[in-house]
């Protein structure tokens, strides 16, 4: 898996490029989104098998997932939006997308069984043909080590920096678009 921090900013940089100028809650719930697929560790002390479907890159990683808790999260925190009106349809997106980002990030570690993107209708684990993040240590105490710190280090190159490119890609459009005028 990687870690916490690439998680978080990579969906931070989906709502950037969706050009969206939000509250709080809005970023804070995306972020949410996109990290909580690895509550699923819990199941290590549970005794859930890794490679179970409710084992770690199981079910919470699947698509299906993602499109469960961006419903879930529209229902609960944006309920006075009208269901599936454009505001409500993009917002359903980009919660999606913070969620899938998640599963789509770990396919390219080095590490672990492969993620079930198909999950409950499969269970089969996939990697990227090319896996250039380290995977990260699992708990607290092993991240904040020498090991922790190479992992960030290559986070940053393969995840952090592209999500910041991301995240100027609004800027660099206005400026076109001004320049332009």
């Amino acid at each position: 898996m990687a870690s916490f921090f690439s998680h978080a900013i990579a969906s931070v940089a989906i709502g950037r490029a969706m050009l969206f100028r939000e509250r709080m809650k809005f970023w804070l719930l995306g972020i949410t989104c996109a990290v909580i697929p690895d509550g699923d560790f819990i199941g290590f002390k549970l005794g859930i098998p890794y490679e179970s479907v409710f084992g770690h890159r199981g079910f919470t990683h699947s698509f299906f997932f993602a499109l469960l808790l961006a419903l879930i999260t529209m229902l609960l925190f944006y309920r006075a939006e009208k269901i599936f009106s454009r505001r409500w349809n993009v917002f359903f997106f980009f919660f999606f997308l913070s969620t899938a980002s998640h599963s789509l990030i770990d396919a390219l570690t080095n590490g672990g069984l492969g993620v079930a993107f198909f999950s409950p209708f499969s269970n089969e684990r996939y990697f990227f043909p090319w896996q250039p993040i380290e995977v990260s240590p699992l708990g607290i105490q092993a991240f904040f080590s020498e090991r922790g710190l190479k992992v960030l280090k290559n986070e940053m190159l393969w995840v952090i920096l592209p999500s910041l490119l991301l995240m100027l890609f609004p800027l660099l459009m206005r400026k076109k678009n001004s320049a332009e005028k």
